[in-house]
């Protein structure tokens, strides 16, 4: 029962460790976010991803120039663009798929959402259509180039 117990404890620890180290990780990562001032589906992504633990100062200036510096190519273009940890999220990216990018760390310029789909963070409502999250490889990668990083059914 004691050496039952003594592993149930050091489990309970384990997990407790790793799970402040998670959320330690993410708080501390801050997303540069280049964005309309009068995008209101751009602030609810911002409140999506403060409501999932990042910090996030938001630049209201439009993301074209900010989109072309990160490499991201007008075939993957969104409403906003946004920079965390040297990559750049494009789009409506789900708060999920930045953090495993973090904690995976590819050699890519980030993640996609080309358009704004239906359903996806900041776009919620009565209609949902599915839709992928795209690793772009390499700047200038064209929607064909990118590969699926997650898909998202339609609800």
């Amino acid at each position: 029962m004691k050496i039952a117990m003594n592993r149930f404890l050091l489990k309970s620890m384990m997990a407790g460790a790793l799970a402040l180290t998670t959320l330690s990780t993410f708080a501390a990562e801050t997303v540069e976010v280049y964005k309309s001032p009068t995008c209101g589906c751009c602030s609810k992504w911002v409140d999506h991803l403060r409501d999932n633990g990042f910090t996030v100062n938001t630049h209201d200036v439009g993301n074209k120039e900010a989109r072309a510096r990160a490499g991201i190519s007008p075939s993957l273009s969104s409403c906003h663009t946004a920079l965390v940890s040297g990559y750049a999220i494009e789009g409506h990216v789900p708060a999920r798929d930045i953090k495993r990018l973090l904690r995976e760390r590819p050699e890519a310029v980030g993640l996609a959402v080309p358009d704004m789909p239906h359903g996806s963070p900041g776009m919620e409502g009565a209609r949902s259509d599915p839709y992928n999250v795209l690793l772009v490889k390499q700047k200038g990668d064209q929607r064909r180039d990118a590969a699926v990083y997650s898909s998202y059914p339609s609800k």
